[in-house]
């Protein structure tokens, strides 16, 4: 049973207030997916979690699994079992996928290490992915297309088997077909696993295959509103100003 917690978290860069005491823990075996509109900090919290420098935490805690990882390095917050899908993957020359997966896996297993395994595990995911299968012998994201960086990032997901996963936007810039793959791909390793899922978007057409217990409103740095999965056709309906409006006109009513 993994736990994440993030209590009353403000975040700043460059002087800017983006996360305002924000909250939420999500537990193994729990789907929960925030949505917002653009520069609500959604896609800040991400990588605060994940301990990007840039953002300064000025406040509040992030604890996994009963630890606080405030001081962590990125490097040591993936090898306790986070994860972060990334919005908008970067390509690096010079390293291929094969290469990133093998050394990843070798830190995370040290001894249990088996590169066999590895390699039908590799096999398998790029079938499932339908991905071919030479992309694994190239430089991580070089000359991949939008879909192809988005499918490496849940091929990196599946291989490195993380605890706790945050995936950020991962519907955008996918077709039809890629969106469906994608989103039964994290479904079944979600369901073969005892993980939990952080998921970030702004469409309801990925939440057709991946299925959140839990959804979140954020806006303005912090969560307005939380449901199960009928407030995804509220914001569809009525749209994040009108839901802002009746919680103001409610909270003037108190």
């Amino acid at each position: 049973m993994h736990n994440l917690k993030m209590k009353n978290l403000c975040v700043e860069i460059d002087g800017k207030k983006i996360l305002n005491n924000f909250s939420l823990e999500v537990n193994s075996g729990e789907i929960h997916t925030i949505m917002g509109p653009n520069g609500t900090g959604k896609s800040t919290l991400s990588h605060v979690i994940m301990g990007d420098k840039r953002y300064k935490l000025k406040k509040g805690e992030i604890i996994f699994d009963g630890k606080n990882i405030n001081d962590l390095t990125t490097d040591q917050r993936a090898r306790l079992g986070l994860f972060l899908g990334f919005q908008m993957p970067t390509a690096i020359e010079g390293v291929t996928n094969a290469d990133f997966l093998r050394t990843a896996k070798h830190i995370k297993e040290e001894n249990n290490f088996n590169l066999m395994h590895m390699i039908k595990d590799i096999n398998k995911s790029c079938q499932e992915l339908k991905m071919d299968k030479e992309m694994i012998h190239r430089s991580i994201n070089s000359g991949f297309s939008g879909g192809e960086r988005k499918k490496n990032e849940i091929l990196q997901m599946k291989i490195l088997k993380p605890n706790m996963i945050i995936l950020d936007e991962i519907d955008s810039g996918l077709d039809v077909d890629s969106l469906k793959i994608v989103g039964e791909n994290v479904m079944d390793y979600y369901k073969n696993s005892d993980s939990g899922i952080i998921l970030i978007t702004h469409y309801q057409r990925l939440l057709d295959y991946i299925k959140p217990d839990f959804v979140h409103i954020m806006m303005n740095g912090n969560i307005i509103k939380s449901g199960n999965h009928t407030l995804v056709d509220e914001i569809e309906k009525k749209g994040y100003a009108k839901i802002l409006e009746e919680i103001s006109q409610n909270e003037v009513k108190e």
